[in-house]
């Protein structure tokens, strides 16, 4: 997945405790904590690399919690080890509302973190490890506001949904894509989605939330190269590594063309309203007339920039197992991602112009169709007000990513889906997201579920039914930590 400014907590360091092994107790979680993160400090701790996976071992630990709350619970495990879980809690006739997290993560390599990725050490303040932000974070966000609302006892009018599923950072195929397939009664009777996407971040003094309407299409591709194979020792004029090296190279210098599509144009034109900084993104379609200022934000801001245009990044190559054997077939993988109304085939057709390789074939690896969610819903009016009310000052803009998440599935089928965090992140800390060192603040996450649960309130229980007062959080003037 993938947008943020957060957290100077006066919490001290604490010793870093060693990984544990199985599904997390309480006892091996940090007492000083509070519980919502020491929920999350044990989630961490569970390894759900993917690949392989394993998410089965963090739905047992799900499913052990909602067996003490006695909370009725659903798995499913397509293929060994890759499971899901499903908590709902049963409310009225209203459309249900789905708190969506992806239990898997992507690798972390621990030479290059501060402290082990799996550790779930915290120290100044933060919980440190992968996951923190995608989405273990708000995987507990979610549980915690869930588990409160169920214990308030306030009568629903729409039933409320707990869904963490498994696979989503390889596409989704054994998590939420099975479930709409093989599983389609786990969505029966539900219209909105809140799932991973969108958050917090400071502009000037003002909190500004990014909520995730719609995303760039990803397109996972293979170029497939053939050539004349032989010794290493006597190379021929042409192999199936150089016609691979030049198409690549072809596509490196020549980018696709800037473009400019409703979506991105209105979330510049937002970023420029509420940062002074953004002058340059007032008009994006002289912006991306400017080949030196669209240079410049490439350099600066690389996720706005890839919001101007179709881009393929080179991710993985392969040739021969052996140094002195020229290849007789050599692959890339491109993981290339589409502006929201960019058809496929067409790309398709004008990369293969683009490559002008006849030794080449192109390999769809994984491809999905394009969908917006309107703003105009109660639940994008629900966050706007809970985030007003929470964060004073602050404001909600629709905003567009780069990455993909599995809101896809529920567009698709015509359902409502909306990236969005109430974590209020630094730049820094977003760069955890698939890189080095993530981590999430210990506010972040206690405010965090406390924001989520007024939205929860206030989507699913009738005005006249509520309780009185706030939901034990007092709001923090600018939002800062």
């Amino acid at each position: 997945m993938r947008t943020a400014t957060v957290i100077a907590s006066a919490m001290a360091a604490l010793l870093a405790l060693a990984p544990a092994s199985g599904t997390g107790q309480d006892a091996t979680s940090d007492p000083r904590l509070p519980e919502a993160s020491r929920r999350l400090q044990q989630y961490l701790r569970i390894d759900t690399t993917n690949p392989p996976g394993n998410e089965s071992e963090a739905v047992a630990f799900l499913a052990d919690i909602f067996e003490r709350e006695g909370i009725p619970y659903e798995t499913v495990e397509p293929e060994p080890g890759r499971g899901s879980i499903r908590a709902r809690l049963e409310g009225g006739q209203a459309p249900g509302i789905i708190l969506l997290h992806h239990i898997d993560v992507v690798p972390a390599d621990p030479r290059f973190w501060k402290h082990d990725p799996l550790s779930g050490t915290y120290e100044n303040g933060y919980l440190n490890g992968r996951g923190a932000l995608d989405t273990k974070g708000l995987g507990i966000m979610h549980l915690e506001a869930f588990l409160a609302l169920a214990r308030s006892g306030q009568p629903l009018e729409r039933d409320v949904i707990f869904l963490a599923t498994a696979d989503e950072e390889a596409g989704g195929r054994l998590g939420v894509g099975w479930i709409v397939s093989n599983r389609p009664d786990w969505l029966e009777g539900v219209g909105m989605v809140l799932n991973e996407g969108g958050s917090g971040g400071v502009r000037g003094n003002r909190v500004v939330f990014s909520v995730e309407v719609t995303q760039k299409v990803p397109m996972w591709l293979r170029l497939n190269a053939v050539g004349p194979g032989g010794h290493g020792s006597s190379p021929s004029p042409r192999s199936a590594v150089l016609d691979l090296i030049e198409a690549l190279e072809r596509l490196r210098q020549d980018p696709f063309a800037p473009r400019i599509v409703p979506e991105v144009g209105d979330f510049f034109r937002d970023l420029a309203a509420l940062h002074s900084g953004a002058g340059h993104l007032a008009d994006p379609e002289r912006l991306i007339e400017a080949p030196e200022r669209l240079a410049a934000l490439h350099r600066t801001n690389p996720t706005l920039y890839a919001l101007t245009r179709n881009t393929c990044a080179v991710t993985r190559l392969n040739a021969s197992s052996t140094i002195n054997v020229v290849a007789p077939a050599a692959w890339a993988e491109l993981d290339c991602r589409l502006l929201p109304d960019q058809a496929p085939r067409a790309f398709i057709h004008e990369l293969r112009k683009r490559i002008a390789q006849p030794s080449i074939s192109i390999e769809v690896l994984l491809s999905f169709t394009p969908a917006v969610s309107s703003t105009d819903t109660d639940l994008y009016r629900t966050i706007e007000s809970v985030t007003a009310r929470r964060f004073p000052g602050s404001t909600v803009i629709p905003a567009v990513t780069a990455g993909f998440t599995d809101s896809r599935f529920f567009r698709d089928r015509g359902i409502v889906a909306y990236g969005f965090s109430p974590a209020v992140l630094t730049g820094a800390d977003q760069g955890g997201v698939h890189g080095n060192n993530e981590r999430i603040s210990v506010r972040n996450v206690e405010r965090g579920w406390r924001t989520m649960l007024d939205l929860l309130e206030t989507i699913a229980v009738a005005p006249d039914r509520r309780r009185t007062g706030p939901s034990a959080f007092t709001p923090t003037a600018g939002g800062q930590d």
